[in-house]
């Protein structure tokens, strides 16, 4: 395939407002890509080059970009970045300088090249490498590689849009349990793609996990309280719910590889886990856990904010030694060549019992066996005493849902037994200007929105106009403006119109007083009658940098959230 084809097919991706118009624009796209490059399509719809857990990044800034676009186009610098700050898009700065022919490049062609530009160490190298690249495209070429490159496509594309996209080419969309299931398996969309085009659907179905692809991790469900966490459970087991990292860590003969909750590539922030994981007797592992920093004087858990400082860059090494983590192990998923995952969790558990030896830095949680709501509630009292966050309950039988929330997993915090305490993430799709006092700053509410993965679509929930400082504003509209959008985006399904549309990207955590129904919002709406909306939300914090669009509450949670807090009124 020519790149000049899938760059025509980002500009219709790009300019649908109907989510449905995209998913069929993806199945013409991957129909058209051959059986060898339908990886690298996959890769460059979502702007990367390989899944987000490899860890590879350009390195760009966009005043790079547009050095490189300059020499590339023969047009002065100073020219380039006026046309930058009226038009806030490098990718349509490229469009408007670079009027030439490409000169036909692959998809194959332009993805090596982006390959060597990911991968030179040093700027001068990565500018160069660019400047021959843009050489050797259109404009509309042009548009798209350097937003690839400074990690801003765009075009929004889900993952469960994809995964309906290739469910199409096996046939038709009943095929997308098929599709999502290998998927979850490796958390490699376009390795997944690459198995579908040349094993077809034999070669998912017989998909299997691979230490070094993470598995999409299981998610737990709400309850109010223990009676009903016992009503949905029956026997089963409770752990505490600890206020950490959440963790999968694999093991490959003698390499560990370390993803985080967003499966992000964190193997060398956590130097003592790396090395307790690769003394565990066997070949091949994976194992979830919880990593706190510990006081070993007192046995006590540091503040969340201590073990934070792990996603520090620099000198790591010398805060492990200082503030050592303890990793608190609560299921295994993987075991020299067996699949565990298919497995009811309390044979999970025993098998990782015989794993876990060691007692320092590697340690099982704390779990206990209960079959009554006063049980529950002893632990969750003992829990909530000592400073965690609550419990989690686990149905016995139960086996590893990867990438699934139900209520084999549960969770009780201490939030939930009064009014609304448990803070909701939500995903920013527009802005409104300020008026009064924030007329200057050009900003004044957020348009938020819920995500629906039933439909990988963005629901709006509330305005929020509070909690956020005036240069905390400023910062918010700075990097809202660099993915504002004509038009409402494709994903994004609102009954308000803001005065500027963003691509839903970026996550805020809000609290409210409470969920009320609101016919002005999506979220939850149905037919005629109305959807949901927070009540009096505030920002609490800035961006969530550790949160994808998708990682924000679901549709489903908010209900699940508004059926609780009425419970707890009526009692």
């Amino acid at each position: 395939m020519k790149f000049s084809e899938l760059a025509q097919f980002f500009e219709k991706l790009e300019k649908t407002t109907s989510r449905l118009e995209m998913s069929q624009l993806l199945y013409e796209l991957f129909s058209k890509a051959d059986k060898e490059e339908i990886d690298k399509v996959v890769y460059l719809t979502m702007g990367e080059l390989v899944p987000s857990f490899r860890g590879l990044e350009f390195g760009m800034s966009e005043k790079l970009a547009m050095e490189a676009l300059s020499k590339a186009s023969g047009t002065k610098l100073s020219v380039i970045q006026k046309l930058y700050k009226e038009l806030g898009d490098v990718g349509k700065v490229a469009l408007e300088v670079i009027k030439r022919e490409g000169k036909g490049l692959s998809v194959s062609k332009v993805y090596e090249e982006l390959f060597s530009i990911a991968r030179a160490r040093g700027t001068l190298d990565k500018v160069m490498l660019l400047i021959n690249l843009l050489k050797a495209l259109s404009g509309v070429e042009a548009k798209f590689v350097v937003r690839i490159i400074v990690g801003n496509l765009r075009l929004g594309v889900g993952e469960a849009t994809i995964i309906e996209a290739l469910a199409l080419l096996l046939g038709n969309r009943d095929y997308k349990q098929v599709v999502e299931r290998a998927y979850n398996l490796c958390s490699d969309l376009g390795l997944v793609a690459e198995t579908l085009a040349q094993k077809g659907l034999e070669g998912l179905e017989e998909f299997k996990i691979q230490p070094g692809y993470p598995i999409r991790m299981a998610l737990a469900e709400r309850v109010a309280d223990a009676e009903e966490l016992i009503r949905r459970l029956g026997r089963c087991a409770i752990e505490v719910k600890y206020d950490g990292f959440r963790l999968q860590v694999h093991k490959k003969n003698n390499e560990v590889y370390i993803y985080s909750r967003n499966l992000e590539p964190m193997t060398e922030m956590f130097p003592e886990i790396k090395q307790a994981v690769a003394k565990i007797d066997a070949e091949e592992l994976i194992v979830e856990g919880e990593a706190l920093a510990v006081n070993e004087e007192t046995g006590e858990f540091y503040p969340f904010q201590i073990t934070m400082q792990r996603k520090r860059k620099y000198q790591i090494y010398e805060y492990s030694k200082e503030y050592p983590l303890k990793l608190f192990c609560f299921d295994l998923l993987y075991l020299d060549g067996e699949d565990y995952t298919i497995k009811p969790f309390i044979d999970r558990r025993k098998r990782l019992e015989g794993l876990i030896t060691l007692k320092n830095t590697l340690e099982l949680s704390e779990l206990r066996i209960v079959q009554s709501a006063k049980e529950v509630e002893e632990f969750f009292e003992d829990a909530i005493l000592r400073g965690l966050e609550g419990i989690m309950g686990k149905r016995l039988d139960a086996p590893y849902t990867a990438g699934s929330r139900n209520f084999n997993w549960v969770k009780l915090k201490r939030g939930y037994k009064g009014q609304l305490m448990d803070t909701i993430d939500v995903v920013i799709v527009g802005y409104f200007y300020g008026k009064g006092a924030r007329a200057k700053l050009g900003i004044g509410t957020l348009l938020t929105a819920v995500y629906d993965p039933s439909s990988d679509t963005f629901k709006t929930i509330s305005k929020v106009g509070s909690g956020f400082s005036e240069e905390e504003w400023i910062r918010l509209k700075e990097i809202l403006d660099e993915i504002k959008l004509d038009h409402r985006h494709a994903r994004v399904d609102s009954l308000i119109t803001p005065d500027v549309w963003v691509e839903p990207k970026y996550v805020i955590t809000v609290s409210a007083d409470e969920i009320t129904r609101s016919p002005l919002h999506t979220a939850g709406k149905t037919g005629d009658e109305p959807g949901y909306a927070l009540r009096f939300p505030r920002a609490v914090g800035f961006v969530r940098s550790d949160k994808r669009p998708e990682d924000a509450n679901t549709v489903e949670e908010i209900l699940r959230m508004y059926q609780l807090q009425r419970k707890i009124k009526v009692e």
